[in-house]
């Protein structure tokens, strides 16, 4: 299992922070390379020269001032040629950030790498309390909200369910910037798009976009969002055009009835709207914001599309059953291709090549070889087929009418060729049942590019899926909500410039921590250290919380474990005599959580024998009715478990969760 995939299959430790790029670099330094300095502290490990290598460290407070527990940081990694000093790019190393092991100075290399090996064997091993190479699902929910889950702790059946987004209305659509640092949500009852900030996950802005918003789609250069305007007034029907570093509206077309289906050429210098109730194809020139020009197409226009490899652009009809093609620049028809009635939904593979249009009436899809315009291939698929989504090797189908979705080996596409076509399914139920479903994607991608989360809007449940394997591995609840679609936010160490690496991340404890980097070419595992001071409120406690005692330290095998547990309520004073306490418990990545009641031993302290034979991590979770469901959210720990050969191998201070 490589580093990349690892997180998706296995759960992950308590808390994981908020992770991402967030805030523009121009707002925190001119140059991110100059952050990375010699630290004040000469004590601090922030400097590494290594086999022709130096990798440079510094975690920088966003507020200024120092690491506080509960505020973000800047995290960074600059690495350079050893002897000319030239950046190097491309290394996408790894990093993770835990509290500081004790270990003799000359054992702190060995402990270090002891210590990654665990994390990159997480199935059978321990979670950092940061990683840094990590992702999140963003929930799109049939009522007015969005939820994010963490999937590498949605383990043992219970979904680790980090924040709620409250929006103005019901959301129908949705994208992401390429970075992941911010996503647009279109409300038709309000005449909005909300502006979601995926650093902090919290909607920072709700902005105009004329009457009754559905489809959003963003440029290739991302500097521009069009909605699509699905107005019953013709006057009012059209785009609206934002401009995404301002959050202003530019500019309104009215190009026809909808609905209305985006694409643009790929140096985003042409927008192509399809206008599916007045029969045609808007042209409108991006740098001039004008209308170029409006094509009739046919009868009913449903869907565009463009393809990089043809350079045209890619119009389906529907009542027709016609797949025209216009060439990118002259905006000429170029092509027809002929099909049946019921066509849909089209997309092109990433490379361009291949064009699958979604015919919901036969449950087919269609292949158009962009290289020739060809028709190439009739392929059944679930029935009644509405959305698609591509990775590097396949083509995903989801079906309305049935649970199933269907895979299309695109290496066996081509003309001559019998296309290679599997499928798995994804819950109990076909999607129809659920009813009242939205615009935005039920597939997402993962960010491997090798496997998919599928929404299953009737059992309210997202389904993992990685290419090679019979079955969804794992399957996450969005709880309190039913869950309609789902994109991946990418929080990955990303290069924001030349040969430095970087991450924002909120610090979720104060104390000494190790942030352990891993680089593969050439092989070089550190940790280096970082301080944490207590934030100032610290001890002033809102709302009741739990206090793990005597799980500080990894335990072996077939050790007999006391699980001991402080009530503490609002006030800071123990919770006595709770008599609905109860302890839940698992094996990442088990499906199957056990639960002990837990016996008060003293004042406020409560605790229950147990006996964990696998070595693993293992998940703690205090539960209370009478404190409600807020209280077993957030109250959990986790304990790892060692094999005798690894018992010595990494040591920890564990956390309780505030």
């Amino acid at each position: 299992m490589n580093k990349k995939t690892r997180p998706a299959y296995l759960g992950v430790l308590l808390g994981v922070a908020l992770i991402g790029l967030g805030v523009a670099y121009e707002k925190l330094w001119c140059d991110p390379r100059e952050l990375l300095q010699e630290p004040a502290d000469p004590q601090a490990l922030h400097r590494l020269s290594r086999d022709g290598v130096t990798v440079e460290f510094e975690a920088r407070p966003l507020a200024g001032g120092e690491l506080k527990e509960g505020a973000f940081a800047n995290v960074r990694f600059k690495v350079s040629d050893q002897t000319s000093g030239q950046p190097l790019s491309g290394m996408a190393p790894g990093a993770w950030i835990d509290p500081a092991q004790s270990a003799p100075v000359g054992d702190r290399n060995q402990s270090c790498k002891a210590r990654v090996a665990l994390f990159l064997k997480s199935s059978i091993g321990a979670r950092p309390l940061l990683d840094l190479n990590s992702y999140f699902l963003l929930m799109l929910n049939n009522d007015a909200s969005l939820t994010v889950i963490d999937p590498t702790v949605s383990v043992g059946g219970v979904t680790s369910t980090m924040a709620r987004i409250d929006l103005p209305g019901r959301p129908m659509d949705w994208v992401a910037t390429s970075d992941d640092k911010q996503v647009f949500v279109s409300i038709p009852e309000r005449g909005k798009v909300a502006v979601i900030d995926t650093e902090t996950f919290t909607r920072v802005a709700d902005l105009d976009a004329g009457d009754q918003p559905l489809r959003v789609a963003l440029q290739p250069d991302q500097h521009r969002l069009w909605v699509g305007n699905n107005s019953s007034d013709p006057a009012k029907g059209g785009v609206t055009v934002i401009d995404v570093p301002g959050r202003t509206t530019l500019k309104s077309f009215n190009t026809g009835s909808g609905h209305h289906e985006i694409a643009f050429s790929a140096d985003s210098r042409f927008a192509y709207v399809s206008n599916r109730d007045s029969g045609t194809l808007s042209v409108i020139d991006i740098p001039q914001m004008r209308l170029a020009k409006t094509i009739k197409v046919g009868p009913h226009p449903l869907s565009v599309s463009y393809s990089a490899l043809s350079q045209a652009v890619y119009v389906v009809d529907g009542e027709e059953g016609s797949v025209r093609v216009f060439d990118a620049r002259s905006h000429e028809l170029r092509h027809m291709v002929k099909a049946e009635q019921g066509l849909g939904p089209m997309r092109f593979s990433s490379d361009g090549r291949y064009g699958v249009v979604l015919n919901t009436l036969e449950s087919q899809a269609l292949v158009i070889d962009a290289s020739t315009d060809k028709l190439i291939h009739h392929i059944p698929v679930a029935a009644e087929p509405y959305q698609l989504t591509f990775t590097k090797g396949y083509a995903y189908v989801r079906g309305l009418a049935s649970p199933k979705v269907t895979m299309i080996n695109l290496s066996s596409l081509g003309e001559g060729r019998s296309p290679i076509v599997q499928g798995f399914e994804a819950g109990p139920a076909a999607p129809r049942q659920a009813g009242d479903l939205p615009l935005a994607q039920g597939l997402s991608v993962s960010r491997d590019d090798n496997s998919v989360f599928v929404v299953n809007p009737v059992d309210n449940t997202t389904y993992f899926y990685a290419e090679g394997m019979n079955a969804p591995m794992s399957g996450y609840n969005n709880r309190g909500h039913q869950a309609r679609a789902a994109l991946v936010v990418d929080r990955s160490l990303r290069e924001v410039a030349p040969g430095v690496y970087g991450s924002t991340v909120k610090l979720p404890a104060a104390g000494k921590f190790d942030v352990a980097f891993l680089l593969n070419q050439p092989q070089i595992i550190h940790c280096f250290s970082a301080d944490v001071a207590e934030a100032p409120n610290a001890g002033k406690r809102k709302a009741a919380h739990a206090e793990f005692i005597g799980l500080d330290q990894p335990m072996p095998q077939h050790s007999a474990i006391t699980a001991r547990v402080r009530i503490v309520g609002d006030d800071g004073q123990p919770r006595l005599g709770l008599n609905d306490l109860s302890l839940r418990y698992f094996l990442a990545p088990s499906s199957m959580p056990r639960n002990l009641q837990l016996q008060e031993v003293g004042e406020g302290v409560y605790q229950a024998a147990l006996t964990l034979p696998e070595a693993g991590a293992w998940y703690l979770h205090v539960q209370s009715p009478s404190l409600g469901r807020k209280f077993a959210e957030e109250n959990y720990t986790s304990l790892r478990i060692l094999p005798a050969a690894a018992t010595n191998a990494s040591q920890t201070e564990m956390r309780s969760v505030r």
